[in-house]
C-alpha cells in the first residue's frame, strides 16, 4: 500500500468516556451463521450480523458457492441454503480479503463437496499459514491442486467426492482447525471426531446443534475436549440472533478503564466462557466490570457490561488462558501499560501467525510510546507505568492489522501525548463505525 493511500489517525487525551453503546455483532458467530445457513435446506434469517469486510467476504463466498444470500437491511440477512454437500463450483476465485477465519472455515465446508475452488485474500492473508488446516482435510479426501510457496494463498482446493470421517487431534488449540474438520465432517458418513488438549472457542459446536446436527462434546484430559459429530445430517434452517462481539467490546471497555472518571455501558455482550479470558484477567487487575441484565441469546450467555475507570495492577497471565483471549492480548497490553507493576502474559506463540506478527507488533506499539517491555521466548512482559504514566507521542505501524490500530488509539486516549497510527482503513474489517462510536463516547480522535 502506498503512502498516499494510507489513512492516518490520532488519539489524544480529553474528557472521560461516558454513554451507552452496542458494539457490532460477534464476528465468529456471524461467519458461522452464514456458512451453516448456506448448508441447510431452506431459509435462515440472521439478525445483528456484523457487516464488516471480513464477514461480507464470507457472505460473498456463500453466494459464489450457490446459496442465495440477501441483505434485508439493518443487520438482517436471509439465506436460502443448498444443503450439506450441495455447494456448486464457483465461477471465480473466492476472495476473503483479510479474514483467516472466513477462509479456513470455508475451506472445511468446501472440502466435503465434490467441487474445485480457488481461495485467495489480501497481501496480509497471503502471508498466513494454511497447512495446519489442510492436513486433516486431505486425510478426509480433499486435495490441494495448486498453492503458493509454503502452503499459502492463493490456493486451489478440490473437495472430496466421497469424504471420509476421521479422528483428529489438533496440534494446537485452534477453533479454526476444529471447525474446518467438523464442517467437512458434515458430508462424511459415520462419526468425525476432533480431540483438543486445550479447549478452544466452541461456537461451531453450539451452532451445529442449533441447526440440528447430532454433536456431543465431552471433557478430555485436564483442559481439553472430545467432540463427536454424526455425519450426513439434513441441517434444519434456524434463525440466528448475533450477540455483540466481546473482542470488539474490548476496545471501548479498556478505554473506559484507563481514561479517568469514565463510565460506560456495553449492551448485549456475549459472555461465552471460552471467550472471556480478557474480562477475567482485567478483573484480576482490579477492573470494575459489572454484569447486568444477564440472559441467554441463541444458546450463548449475554449481558450488559457496566465499566468504570479503575486503578489497575500488574498480574501474571497463565498460558492456559490464551485460547480464551488470543485476539485480546494487544488491548490487554495497553491496559497493562497503565497498571502499577509488571504484567507477564505467557505462551503467546499463536500471536506470531495472526494478521501480523502480533507479538512483535504489540511490543513495537508500546516501545514507541515510551513503555518498557520485554519478550522472553513466547512471553510478553509489560512494565506498567500507572494511571496517566504512559508518555505516548509515538506513531504506530499497524501492518494492515485492525486490532493493532484500535489498541494504539485506546492508548492515545489516556497517554500524556497523542498516539498516531499510520493507517486506520483496516479497522472496518471487524468494527465498522468504530471512530464515530468512540467519538460518541467523548473520545478525541482526529
Amino acid at each position: 500500500m502506498s503512502e498516499a493511500s494510507l489513512t492516518p489517525l490520532s488519539a489524544r487525551s480529553g474528557g472521560p468516556l461516558t454513554g451507552r453503546l452496542r458494539v457490532p455483532g460477534d464476528k465468529s458467530i456471524s461467519h458461522r451463521a452464514l456458512i451453516l445457513g448456506a448448508m441447510t435446506v431452506g431459509e435462515t434469517t440472521i439478525s445483528g450480523l456484523l457487516e464488516g469486510e471480513d464477514v461480507l467476504n464470507t457472505a460473498g463466498a456463500m453466494r459464489a458457492l450457490g446459496a442465495k444470500v440477501e441483505n434485508l437491511g439493518g443487520g438482517t440477512w436471509r439465506i436460502h441454503g443448498v444443503g450439506v454437500g450441495g455447494f456448486a463450483a464457483p465461477a471465480a476465485p473466492l476472495d476473503f480479503g483479510n479474514s483467516g477465519t472466513g477462509c479456513r472455515l470455508v475451506m472445511g465446508a468446501v472440502a466435503g463437496c465434490p467441487v474445485t475452488a480457488i481461495f485467495d485474500g489480501d497481501a496480509s492473508l497471503r502471508k498466513r499459514p494454511m497447512r495446519r488446516i489442510l492436513d486433516p482435510l486431505e486425510k478426509m479426501g480433499a486435495r490441494v491442486l495448486d498453492q503458493a510457496e509454503g502452503g499459502r494463498l492463493p490456493m486451489t482446493l478440490r473437495g472430496a467426492t466421497d469424504p471420509l470421517p476421521i479422528e483428529y487431534e489438533t496440534p494446537v488449540a485452534s477453533a479454526q482447525i476444529k471447525s474446518a474438520v467438523l464442517l467437512a465432517g458434515l458430508a462424511a458418513p459415520g462419526e468425525t471426531i476432533v480431540i483438543e488438549q486445550e479447549a478452544s472457542r466452541d461456537h461451531t459446536e453450539k451452532m451445529l446443534k442449533h441447526f440440528g446436527a447430532k454433536i456431543v462434546s465431552k471433557p478430555h484430559g485436564d483442559h481439553g475436549r472430545r467432540i463427536v459429530l454424526q455425519g450426513q445430517p439434513e441441517l434444519e434452517p434456524a434463525n440466528v440472533a448475533v450477540p455483540a462481539d466481546p473482542s470488539s467490546a474490548a476496545f471501548p471497555l479498556v478505554g473506559a478503564l484507563i481514561v479517568p472518571d469514565s463510565e460506560i455501558i456495553l449492551d448485549g455482550v456475549m459472555l461465552n466462557p471460552l471467550r472471556t479470558g480478557l474480562f477475567t484477567t482485567l478483573r484480576e487487575m482490579g477492573a470494575k466490570i459489572a454484569e447486568e441484565n444477564k440472559r441467554d441469546d441463541g444458546g450463548e450467555d449475554v449481558a450488559d457490561l457496566r465499566v468504570s475507570f479503575s486503578a489497575l495492577k500488574g498480574v501474571d497471565v497463565p498460558a492456559a488462558r490464551a485460547p480464551s483471549m488470543i485476539d485480546e492480548y494487544l488491548i490487554l497490553a495497553v491496559a497493562a501499560a497503565f497498571a502499577e507493576g509488571v504484567t507477564r502474559m505467557r505462551g503467546l506463540k499463536e500471536l506470531r501467525v495472526k494478521e501480523s506478527d502480533r507479538l512483535e507488533a504489540t511490543a513495537d506499539m508500546l516501545r514507541v510510546n515510551g513503555v518498557k517491555i520485554e519478550i522472553e521466548d513466547d512471553d510478553l512482559i509489560v512494565h506498567g507505568m500507572g494511571t496517566n504514566g504512559v508518555p505516548g507521542g509515538g506513531e504506530v505501524k499497524t501492518h494492515m492489522d485492525h486490532r493493532i490500530a484500535m489498541s494504539a488509539l485506546m492508548m492515545g486516549l489516556a497517554s500524556k501525548e497523542p498516539v498516531r497510527i499510520d493507517d486506520s482503513a483496516f479497522i472496518a474489517t471487524s468494527f465498522p463505525g468504530f471512530v464515530d462510536l468512540m467519538k460518541g463516547l467523548g473520545a478525541e480522535l482526529s
